[in-house]
């Protein structure tokens, strides 16, 4: 141990930590004190202390869950020794005394009951022995890497929260660990190859005979991040603010340019904050990459869009003044982090505009012909803000900047609520004026630095300097989850003045800005005080041609389409074609068209134009029209739809969802097919987004008009069917689980089937997968040798057009061994393929190396004619994607060992999924 250095008087603990690192066993053996000082009202008989590297050590503890919860597989897959954990020898009070301590099922937390109650004022000693295993580093970025250096984060015990309430929680991968200011001593011995890099004072260094032994200490800080490399990659920067450490490398920017633009940063965060207490300040491409510039860090390599030095700009920007605020303003980070975030991204947007006033979002691709003409080329740098919380909210995923931070989903956590929060900013400077937000924040800073600090304290600071109210940003814009909808209901002239009405769509009370424009001249503004329902105000209406709200886009508004009036005139937007999707342009009605490559066996590459009006971002009316060449078939195809989706929020029905949708296909070779489908859809979810289970009700009417088929006969031509569905969903890595009830009628037939799915993930990473089948008909009135709409056993004949057969048609050649897991889900074609009266069938597989698996099918399959027949097979099967691209190979079924069939090669199957949609459902399904 070493000597304590003198306590500051805001600093509530004093941690004195003794580590040695075994880079052999990836373990830090850890003696350390904690001198605990109940700064609070009450009196404490038991202590909470963090142990978050505990939080790594199985796969049941609550960060693994949120790994699986996230789809990311590779915690669960990795193996014990690389996982890390916290072994505890001893926990004793001053005297040495033991002192009674126990993990609950939250096993990153320790609760130490006192024998002697700790009285308000007073401090107590805790004496700690463990070992702690470092973490692989691939799952946060800190941890172990494979060059053996050590990025050291959660790695040491720490004294939880109270202020009334114990703030101990469990790491869940949201980087927010709550410590109140506390003064550190640390001692490091390490093997001598290995370089020390901390924000904290360098005290001493020495090499004894065996180790290098290093002593640091940190005086109000809120962690100890300690980076331990055999090969240095920090370079320092000296400022006249402050040291900065950094290892954000850019090859395309030389030393000098780094050092400047650094000291550029710390400038400006000094001015617009506030000087930083500390000396130094370490910023790590780990940092970085757990928050990267979204959007910047996409690119690949050879893309370069801005200007040389911009993009590191940008991350030494987003990261420094993370660490600025975090070290400074210690606000509760799972309950209280929205301010933060407000803070980090609107001087973001502040340093933007004051040294970049005309960087496009984009950045050089704007200019590039094909993408110039779009109104994404003309967007600011700034705007993709609101922008990509508006994905979220046009999703119907949007969540309050007051939700816990575990509560939230990938993308609000990483990305939309605090990008949600800095437009707030925006929205208040604008409302209030930048110098009153600008004195606000500074006095903020001065008043709460190093200090116990709650978002409610800056509520109190911004009504101190303006007379304007500001409690609806903290009731309705940060507790809310609506979102921000004004539109103009009204307009009347009368003389030379106009009377507007506007009207709040949403239920809370917000200010809005109305404009007068003449072309793209601004003749006014004038902002209107926060309005519950409507307000009507009068203005001049000398030289306005057009009124709008929130002109200048500085509220994220959920539509801003309904914010145009023109004082004379029939359209208040112009109608604007655009080629390719777009980010929507408030000002015009927009189309547009794209062209459109397809296929299928029969018809072979169909072209053709697609017309729509879906944006980047979600609206409630969809509309598309696809009119298509097949160069094969050589006729005009198509299809369309018209979809209206209404959400909601605070319910379990989330979303309706009506149309109508219509195509016209080949089938068959010169056959075709029209269908005509309106449906209706409910969506239901529980109110925690994170929680993926999900329920739809499913109405349609399908109605098929086919080319009558001279071959076939015994097929129907027409027929119309009525269907209700009813999906249960809970889609996990873990535990999966799909079931469906269906119901269809026809005038010639009434079935109803069920379809159960199972798939879970074991402890000792075997995977089971069970599907369960069962249909019968409730009356049947089709010829008993037409098995048109039989139940298939193996390949459905997809009557309700339902699924993306390349050759639907086919019953021989390559496209006939595609297959679509669906109604008896067989891999070997069996007899009797279909059944006319009643099915059930269970299918089983699971893996024996990775991505090989056995499966087995068996089932009973009835028909009128024929009675029960008992059919089974069995293979492997090669899942390169689950569900995307995979390949089944038969082994034995009812027709033997089948190997030794002839023509093997024929009944090998394959799913193979082309749909850039459904594949992209892979990657976005843990952000949303």
């Amino acid at each position: 141990m070493i000597c304590l250095f003198t306590i500051s008087l805001r600093a509530q603990h004093t941690i004195t930590i003794d580590a040695l690192l075994k880079p052999a066993t990836k373990e830090l053996n850890i003696t350390q004190q904690i001198v605990y000082s109940n700064t609070s009202k009450d009196t404490l008989r038991e202590i909470y202390l963090n142990d978050w590297a505990n939080s790594f050590s199985s796969k049941t503890t609550p960060l693994a869950k949120r790994f699986a919860e996230n789809y990311d597989s590779s915690f669960h897959f990795e193996k014990d020794k690389d996982r890390g954990k916290t072994t505890i020898f001893s926990i004793t009070n001053a005297q040495l005394v033991p002192i009674t301590w126990q993990r609950g099922d939250e096993v990153d937390i320790i609760k130490l009951s006192l024998d002697t109650p700790l009285l308000p004022g007073d401090s107590f000693t805790i004496n700690l022995l463990y070992t702690v295993k470092v973490p692989n580093d691939r799952f946060t970025r800190y941890g172990v890497s494979k060059t053996m250096d050590f990025k050291l984060r959660y790695w040491y015990i720490s004294p939880a929260v109270y202020d009334g309430t114990w703030h101990a929680y469990s790491n869940k991968n949201t980087d927010d660990l709550y410590l109140l200011p506390s003064n550190f001593s640390l001692t490091l011995r390490t093997p001598k190859q290995y370089h020390v890099v901390s924000d904290f004072d360098w005290i001493s260094e020495r090499n004894s005979e065996n180790e290098k032994i290093t002593q640091l200490s940190g005086l109000d800080r809120t962690r100890a991040i300690v980076h331990l490399e055999r090969i240095p990659s920090f370079e320092s920067v000296e400022t006249d603010k402050v040291e900065v450490i950094t290892n954000l490398q850019e090859k395309k920017v030389n030393h000098l340019i780094r050092a400047l633009v650094i000291d550029r940063i710390t400038h400006f965060l000094d001015n617009r904050l506030g000087p930083y207490p500390f000396k130094k300040m370490v910023i790590s491409d780990s940092d970085y990459r757990n928050s990267p510039v979204y959007g910047l860090n996409q690119l690949p390599d050879f893309i370069n869009p801005f200007p040389d030095g911009f993009e590191y700009d940008m991350e030494q920007l987003k990261t420094i003044t993370r660490n600025y605020i975090e070290n400074t303003l210690p606000l509760q980070p799972r309950d209280d982090y929205w301010l933060t975030g407000a803070l980090q991204i609107y001087l973001m947007m502040e340093y933007v505009d004051t040294y970049y006033p005309k960087m496009k979002l984009l950045g050089s691709i704007s200019d590039f012909w094909i993408i110039k003409w779009s109104h994404a080329s003309k967007l600011e740098f700034n705007d993709q803000y609101p922008l990509l919380y508006l994905n979220m909210a046009r999703s119907n995923l949007n969540q309050s900047l007051s939700t816990p931070k575990d509560s939230l989903v990938k993308f609000n956590k990483n990305i939309a609520n605090d990008y949600y929060a800095g437009d707030g900013f925006e929205y208040l400077a604008d409302y209030l004026g930048k110098e009153t937000l600008a004195k606000s924040i500074k006095q903020l800073y001065a008043e709460k630095k190093l200090q116990r600090v709650r978002s409610s304290d800056f509520e109190t600071v911004l009504s101190q300097n303006t007379e304007a109210p500001v409690n609806w940003f903290f009731d309705d814009y940060v507790n809310s989850e609506s979102t921000i909808d004004f539109k103009i209901n009204k307009v009347e002239k009368k003389g030379d003045s106009l009377v507007v009405t506007v009207k709040n769509l949403r239920d809370h009370t917000m200010p809005v800005s109305l404009y007068g424009i003449n072309k793209d001249q601004i003749i006014f503004k004038q902002w209107l005080p926060p309005i519950d329902s409507t307000a009507t105000v009068t203005v001049a209406s000398k030289d306005v041609k057009k009124l709008v709200l929130n002109y200048e886009a500085s509220i994220p508004e959920y539509n801003q389409r309904n914010n145009y009036k023109n004082v004379t005139g029939l359209l208040n937007r112009p109608i604007q074609f655009r080629l390719f999707q777009d980010v929507s342009d408030p000002k015009y009605n927009q189309l547009f068209f794209m062209p459109i490559f397809e296929y299928n066996l029969y018809d072979g590459f169909t072209l053709g134009p697609k017309l729509y009006n879906k944006t980047v971002l979600a609206k409630a009316f969809h509309y598309n029209i696809s009119p298509q060449y097949g160069f094969r078939s050589k006729t005009l195809l198509g299809s369309g739809s018209l979809i209206y989706t209404q959400n909601y929020k605070d319910n379990s029905l989330y979303a309706m969802r009506y149309g109508v949708a219509g195509s016209y296909f080949s089938y068959d070779t010169d056959l075709f097919y029209r269908r005509l489908t309106p449906f209706m859809t409910f969506a239901f979810r529980n109110k925690d987004l994170r929680d993926n289970e999900k329920q739809f009700i499913n109405l349609r009417s399908v109605n098929i008009y086919r080319d009558e088929n001279p071959n076939g006969t015994n097929e129907t031509p027409n027929y119309s069917v009525f269907n209700a569905q009813y999906v249960y969903s809970n889609r996990n890595l873990v535990n999966f689980f799909r079931g469906t009830a269906d119901y269809q009628i026809s005038d010639k037939f009434s079935k109803v089937s069920a379809t159960f799915e199972y798939r879970k993930l074991f402890l000792n990473n075997r995977q089971l997968n069970l599907r369960l089948f069962a249909g019968a008909f409730i009356f049947n009135d089709t010829r008993e040798d037409e098995d048109f709409f039989s139940f298939a056993l193996d390949r459905p004949t997809d009557y309700l057009l339902d699924y993306n057969y390349y050759g639907r048609s086919e019953s021989r050649g390559l496209f006939s061994q595609q297959i679509i897991i669906a109604e008896g889900g067989f891999k070997s074609k069996l007899d009797p393929p279909f059944a006319n009266s009643w099915i059930t069938t269970l299918n089983a597989s699971t893996n024996i190396w990775n991505w090989i698996y056995v499966y087995g099918d068996m089932g009973l399959v009835h028909n009128k004619a024929q009675g029960t027949t008992f059919v089974y097979d069995a293979g492997v099967r090669a899942s390169l994607v689950a569900d995307y691209f995979e390949l089944y190979f038969p082994i034995y079924s009812n027709l033997g060992f089948e190997p030794n069939l002839p023509h093997y090669d024929e009944k090998v199957r394959f799913i193979v999924t082309l749909d850039l949609k459904t594949l992209l459902g892979l990657f976005t399904r843990e952000w949303y």
